[in-house]
């Protein structure tokens, strides 16, 4: 009897442990996830629903008793699985469809000055451009803050392959830029 006892204690333990280092992680990572998950799909209650589900499935993984040694990557990694899953059963809408029919604009509260929020919604549209595998490490890295090693465990690949893409991915933003009526070229080297 006192085995049991003594398991059932340690089990408590465990468990209020493994609540608090969830609520930690929901505290430090929830709204950096949540804007990444609102730019690639762009609705924001989608957006909510796919950090809910991100976290409950989360927090089943971990009651089972299995380990995560980085909770950010892991937690971008379920939030990405569950985007692919979302715009495989329905076709999301695009980024310029959204502008131009809803209204839609991406919000920065930092960004006062009229111009510099006009150039934003011109990047943004021009990143909506790039292929996936470029727009979402760019949007990992500048957006969400992300290191290099951090997208690469998110992503499942090196840090090299992340660079490389990071790197592309801004060569192709620019010749997208330079290719827009109306604006000097730029040079980002």
């Amino acid at each position: 009897m006192a085995t049991r006892k003594n398991t059932s204690k340690a089990e408590k333990e465990w468990a209020k442990e493994l609540e608090r280092g969830f609520m930690a992680a929901y505290e430090e990572h929830a709204d950096v996830l949540f804007r990444h998950v609102l730019l690639r799909v762009r609705d924001r209650e989608r957006a909510k629903e796919i950090v809910q589900d991100a976290y409950s499935k989360t927090w089943v993984y971990l009651s089972e008793g299995k380990k995560i040694e980085h909770i950010k990557a892991f937690l971008f990694r379920v939030a990405g699985n569950l985007i692919i899953d979302g715009a495989r059963k329905k076709k999301s809408s695009s980024l310029d469809s959204m502008m131009e029919e809803d209204g839609f604009e991406v919000a920065d509260e930092t960004v006062t000055d009229p111009a510099e929020m006009q150039g934003i919604r011109e990047v943004m549209k021009l990143l909506a451009e790039l292929d996936e595998i470029y727009r979402s490490v760019i949007t990992m890295r500048y957006m969400d803050e992300m290191s290099p090693k951090e997208i690469a465990l998110v992503l499942g690949v090196s840090e090299n392959v992340v660079s490389v893409r990071i790197h592309r991915g801004i060569e192709r933003l620019q010749e997208l830029f330079n290719r827009a009526p109306e604006r000097p070229a730029i040079d980002h080297k």
